[in-house]
C-alpha cells in the first residue's frame, strides 16, 4: 500500500468536510502540521472544531484558519499570542473547550486506545470541572473527561520510512504522537522519507499501523513565537 502522496491537497482528498473534529500536534509554532493546515484552509471546509494545544498565532499555524472563519470551536490549553482568537472569543464567534495540557494529551491517547473517559483530578473545584461527573476515589475527589476520537489527525514528524513508521525529533514530537493515535485517519507531513529498514526499530516513536497518508513538506523555515534574547554584558 503505497501511503506517499504528491503534496498535502492530494493526501487530503476525499476526507475533509464541513464540522469535522481534527486532532492537530504541535506546541506553539514547534511541530504544527503547516503543509496539512495550508491545504485545509485552501479546501474551503468550515465549522471545524480543532482539537490543539494552541491555536498557533495571528496568520500562522491554526490561527490561519481562524483567520478565514472556518473554525467554529476550539479544544485548547493556551490561546496566547493570538489576537485574532481573543477578539473571535470575546465577540462571541468562536467557541473555546479550555483542556489543561495534561488533560489534553490524556485524552487523545485515551481516544487513541479506545477509552471512552478516564478520571483524574486536575481542575477539580475549577471551571474546568462545571458540569463534568465527579466521583469521590479513597477520600479524593475526581473529574470524568472524555477520550478525544477525532474524524482527523494532522500531525508533523521528522523521518518516516515508506510504510509509515515515524521519528519525531526533539521537542517537535509534543503533542504530535498522542494527536496521531486519536484520528479515524491519521495523515502527516514529514521531512524525509528513507526506505524501509532504515529507522532503528528501538527509535520509531509512532508505528506505521496509525498513519494512513503522508507527503514530504519539506522545506521548513522552523518558525518560533517570538524570540527573546539576554542584552549583550559589557566586556
Amino acid at each position: 500500500m503505497n501511503k506517499l502522496y504528491p503534496d498535502a491537497a492530494a493526501a487530503l482528498d476525499g476526507i475533509l468536510r464541513n464540522d469535522m473534529l481534527i486532532a492537530s500536534g504541535g506546541f506553539g509554532l514547534c511541530g504544527i502540521p503547516e503543509r496539512l493546515l495550508d491545504a485545509i484552509r485552501d479546501s474551503g471546509v468550515s465549522g471545524l472544531t480543532f482539537a490543539s494545544n494552541n491555536a498557533g498565532i495571528d496568520n500562522e499555524g491554526i490561527g490561519k484558519l481562524l483567520r478565514t472563519k472556518q473554525v467554529r470551536k476550539m479544544i485548547s490549553s493556551y490561546v496566547g499570542e493570538n489576537k485574532e482568537f481573543e477578539r473571535q472569543y470575546l465577540a462571541g464567534e468562536l467557541e473555546v473547550e479550555f483542556c489543561p495540557q495534561g488533560t489534553l494529551a490524556e485524552r487523545m491517547r485515551a481516544g487513541g486506545a479506545g477509552i471512552p473517559g478516564f478520571y483524574t483530578k486536575t481542575g477539580v473545584g475549577t471551571k474546568v470541572a462545571e458540569g463534568k461527573e465527579t466521583k469521590v476515589f479513597d477520600g479524593e475527589e475526581y473529574i470524568l473527561e472524555r477520550g478525544i476520537f477525532a474524524d482527523l489527525a494532522i500531525v508533523k514528524a521528522w523521518k518516516a520510512d515508506e510504510t509509515g513508521n515515524l521519528v519525531f525529533r526533539k521537542t517537535a514530537r509534543n503533542f504530535n504522537l498522542p494527536a496521531a493515535t486519536c484520528g479515524k485517519v491519521c495523515v502527516v507531513e514529514v521531512e524525509e522519507v528513507v526506505p524501509v529498514g532504515s529507522l532503528d526499530p528501538d527509535c520509531i516513536h509512532l508505528p506505521g499501523v496509525y498513519v494512513q497518508r503522508m507527503i514530504v513538506g519539506a522545506p521548513y523555515d522552523k518558525k518560533i513565537e517570538f524570540r527573546t534574547v539576554r542584552e549583550r554584558e559589557a566586556a
